[in-house]
């Protein structure tokens, strides 16, 4: 079996990107395995034994970034696989992918990781076009219908647990952490709002919207909130683990009015951060409290309300030893819960399934 794990964006930046990368190394530990995606310049490379081949020269779909296409060089990467995983369902490339596959009996599967872009799926049902639908979340097959399809599987998500681990030696700190894009559905704006004046908030992430980003920075006057940009995974690893907690509080509907209907299908920097032994905070929102459980690996808070995010964040602040102990049962979750080994095994039985 030589899979192909699909997908359209180019680049490990964010969590879709990272789960996408991840998936696909520790199933070439099984396998072997190609990430296929799309950037600027043709390249091929390894990492851990993984082929990471990247098509240059795309089009984008109606101008959308996050829609590429490259019709003969993917078809002719596409011929040397087995098995194509594609980790976004609603783009051109993925559904160019899955006829493919089907037209020449090879096997094809599909996790949607968020995002997407014109494709024929606007106006046809695409769903039968893959032998499975991959979810990562309970809340990701409920948003998609598929709760009772025979076809459609959850399989979660996974932390590389020899990166992602607790180290006692690094002290710890009032430093309440936030890693992810900046964007308005994330509800970075309330976490600011929540901040204690003798607390530090760390943001690491780009920002992909100025008006939001400059309401951030408003926001922040006279509040201790530093913003990184730019961080390797050495650095996001000591962020977390010298890190009080870290914080998702992502919305349905932000500051501006606007609605997000699917803010999060996992929360993968939430694993990461209990992996790393701190206790995690997250809204109320999509597939969140299936990670952070309410009470015991941390805490599970309306959204869009500051004033319940703020006593949480006090309440770790001036409870060490029990923060500490919320800490050690979130790793614990991680490791038995979600880790890639459990991942990668669910994916290749669901791959050779009849």
């Amino acid at each position: 079996m030589v899979p192909a794990l699909f997908t359209p964006n180019g680049g490990v930046v964010g969590g879709a990107e990272r789960y996408a990368f991840e998936l696909a190394r520790h199933m070439s530990a099984r396998v072997p395995t190609t990430l296929v995606t799309f950037g600027e310049d043709a390249q091929t490379e390894t990492a851990d034994g993984l082929t990471i081949q990247v098509i240059g020269k795309a089009r984008y779909i109606k101008a959308q970034r996050s829609n590429p296409i490259a019709i003969r060089p993917l078809l002719s990467l596409l011929r040397n696989a087995d098995v194509v995983h594609c980790h976004q369902q609603y783009v051109t490339s993925s559904s160019l992918a899955a006829l493919f596959c089907r037209l020449t009996g090879r096997r094809v599967f599909v996790s949607e990781l968020g995002g997407g872009g014109w494709d024929i799926s606007s106006y046809i049902s695409t769903d039968s076009w893959y032998h499975g639908h991959l979810h990562i979340s309970q809340y990701s097959r409920k948003m998609f219908k598929q709760e009772h399809a025979r076809n459609a599987h959850v399989i979660f998500g996974g932390v590389d647990l020899r990166k992602f681990s607790p180290d006692q030696s690094v002290p710890k700190s009032k430093t309440v952490l936030f890693v992810g894009r900046l964007l308005p559905h994330k509800g970075i704006n309330y976490l600011i709002e929540a901040l204690p004046r003798d607390m530090c908030l760390e943001m690491i992430g780009q920002p992909y919207d100025g008006k939001f980003f400059a309401e951030l920075q408003r926001l922040s006057a006279g509040k201790n909130v530093v913003f990184r940009h730019d961080c390797t995974d050495d650095q996001l690893v000591n962020a977390y683990r010298r890190s009080l907690c870290v914080v998702l509080p992502s919305v349905y509907k932000n500051l501006y009015g606007g609605t997000t209907n699917v803010p999060e299908l996992l929360g993968q920097t939430l694993l990461e951060g209990m992996a790393c032994g701190i206790p995690a905070i997250c809204s109320d929102v999509a597939s969140m409290p299936e990670i952070v459980e309410d009470g015991v690996s941390g805490f599970v808070v309306p959204p869009n309300d500051p004033k319940s995010l703020r006593e949480k964040l006090v309440w770790l602040r001036d409870n060490p030893e029990s923060a500490a102990q919320m800490g050690r049962r979130g790793s614990q979750r991680v490791t038995e819960r979600f880790n890639w080994s459990a991942v990668v095994q669910s994916c290749l039985k669901i791959y050779k399934s009849p």
